[in-house]
């Protein structure tokens, strides 16, 4: 499986399924795309193995775990040399509070989707942690009033 255009029909159903539900048996999943248990186990190692599925995971709520402060930051550097761009996305990707990072082109160089327990925490985060990275020079914060669409299917 040398690209995603090798993914064929059955895969694609697989991976529609395991993302519904990654909690079904081979059993079950095998007959909710049309494969004998044995073929469906073999072609999910197949595309875990190639890394088109990257692991498994419980969808977890994040109010109802605490974490009602739910924000989208954007954030500028004040400078791009290597060292610096390599310690903010070392400290970004080890940070709970932010859920995703993503780097990007445009007015902001990183957009974070943060989640705190509330607005004091999330200014503790802001203050002990974002802005004493040296690289950073500003961020904007959008707080989010409601999850429309909290987690979407990759469309396969």
């Amino acid at each position: 499986m040398s690209d995603k255009n090798d993914l064929q029909a059955v895969d694609r159903a697989i991976l529609r399924a395991v993302q519904q539900d990654c909690r079904l048996s081979n059993a079950q999943l095998a007959e909710k795309v049309g494969l004998s248990a044995s073929a469906c186990w073999r072609r999910v190692r197949m595309l875990e193995e190639a890394g088109v599925i990257s692991g498994y995971a419980a969808q977890v709520n994040p109010d109802l775990a605490g974490l009602e402060f739910h924000a989208i930051v954007h954030v500028r550097l004040t400078r791009h040399d290597r060292d610096a761009v390599r310690r903010v996305m070392t400290e970004l990707t080890v940070r709970p509070e932010i859920v995703e990072c993503y780097a990007t082109t445009g007015q902001y160089d990183y957009h974070l989707r943060v989640l705190c327990a509330d607005m004091t925490a999330y200014r503790h985060f802001l203050d002990d942690f974002l802005f004493r990275l040296p690289a950073i020079e500003s961020a904007q914060t959008n707080v989010v009033m409601e999850s429309i669409k909290p987690r979407g299917v990759i469309p396969v």
